[in-house]
């Protein structure tokens, strides 16, 4: 199956793209990114044709093809083979910018949906636990963008490091515990929490959170320029 969602606004797009990934992964679904970098046509030929041998027999695998566009010609794969894509047991996930016509056509004639996300309104106030979702999926790309969206809404740096600090203690109290009660966390959030903490290696959630807080205090003690050593934590991660 193919599911496109496309638009101008990237942070809008990408945010409801995320919204489609999120119920998958409640479902169990394993997700899979590709980027630009590595979009081939033979690789989309590999990956429509089966299942992955480390997904759960039953489980449904999830491939997020991330702004392919980046390289003209993995955005030219991904059209070529739109009907493939969309006959595959998998299911696929398009998010793009605005696409040209011609090809949003194509790609419409064999999407399971089809959607062209529409920017924020203008005075809507940033949603800054998206940034906290974005550390959680170890997605830097989109936390950075984020982060430069958040600065340009007047989100100051201090409620933005507040936000990313408490997802890192929810992803290491979600990996110390065994279910929500004994985390002292809602269901929803414990388990984003739990499958982030997984993406990470023993001991990087330690000394990503000992940084943050590092980088706040010498901040404040005029060492440093604080939205610029945000930033550089956050392509760091």
């Amino acid at each position: 199956m193919l599911y496109v969602f496309s638009g101008p606004d990237a942070i809008a797009t990408r945010a409801r793209a995320h919204e489609f990934l999120d119920v998958q992964e409640e479902k169990d679904a394993r997700v899979e990114r590709i980027d630009a970098d590595i979009c081939t046509a033979d690789l989309l030929r590999d990956r429509s044709g089966a299942q992955s041998l480390f997904v759960s027999p039953g489980a449904t695998e999830v491939i997020l093809l991330d702004t392919p566009s980046e390289r003209a010609d993995a955005l030219d794969a991904v059209v070529a083979l739109a009907q493939a894509l969309a006959e595959s047991p998998n299911i696929f996930v398009l998010l793009e910018g605005k696409l040209l016509a011609p090809q949003a056509k194509e790609l419409k004639k064999y999407a399971e949906q089809y959607e062209e996300v529409a920017g924020s309104a203008p005075g809507e106030r940033f949603n800054v636990f998206a940034l906290a979702d974005a550390l959680a999926r170890r997605d830097k790309k989109s936390l950075w963008v984020l982060l430069l969206r958040a600065q340009h809404a007047g989100l100051s740096s201090e409620e933005i490091i507040g936000t990313l600090f408490w997802q890192i203690k929810t992803m290491r109290l979600a990996a110390k515990t065994k279910n929500a009660d004994e985390a002292g966390l809602k269901p929803f959030v414990y388990t984003k929490s739990k499958r982030g903490a997984q993406i990470f290696k023993p001991g990087e959630l330690d000394l990503l959170s000992r940084s943050l807080v590092s980088l706040y205090h010498d901040a404040h003690l005029g060492k440093l320029d604080i939205d610029l050593a945000l930033e550089r934590w956050v392509l760091g991660i």
